[in-house]
């Protein structure tokens, strides 16, 4: 399979719909009602440092996506490139999509001066882990993530 990595369409609408929400079923995530239309707006916002790239098959229908944004690093006066999701169509695993894709933003980095990638997974995913620790051995932070309750 032959794979191209370029940025997301407005035609990819559908395609890449259907891998979000897969994307949140692999995670047993449930999305709020507007979740998908939100993240597509902010990919098309040109005042939002978000993107999304997606990989394609010789049909040009996507079969990966990886989203990806700008964030601050205090300690470091600069800012860092966050791989915010990454996911391959389950057909299309271990053929080197994954990797293409963070490639990829690693070359979005080195484009714009940012000298540092990060992405987080769960200690759970030992497919993505296999490949992440291709790049870099795994940090030894630990994330904490507290719900707020706006209601």
């Amino acid at each position: 399979m032959s794979i191209t990595i370029r940025e997301l369409q407005a035609a990819d609408k559908q395609s890449w719909k259907h891998l979000f929400d897969a994307y949140a079923d692999f995670y047993s995530v449930i999305l709020p009602d507007d979740c998908s239309d939100d993240v597509w707006s902010w990919i098309f916002d040109d005042n939002e440092p978000f993107w999304c790239s997606v990989a394609v098959n010789e049909q040009d229908k996507p079969v990966g996506f990886v989203q990806y944004q700008l964030m601050h690093r205090s300690l470091g006066g600069s800012k860092v490139c966050y791989l915010s999701d990454l996911f391959v169509d389950p057909h299309c695993r271990q053929s080197g999509t994954g990797k293409a894709l963070i490639d990829h933003v690693i070359g979005f980095a080195k484009q714009k001066g940012i000298v540092n990638v990060r992405w987080l997974t769960q200690q759970s995913n030992h497919t993505a882990k296999r490949l992440y620790e291709t790049y870099v051995a795994q940090s030894e932070f630990v994330l904490y993530s507290l719900p707020v309750d706006n209601g």
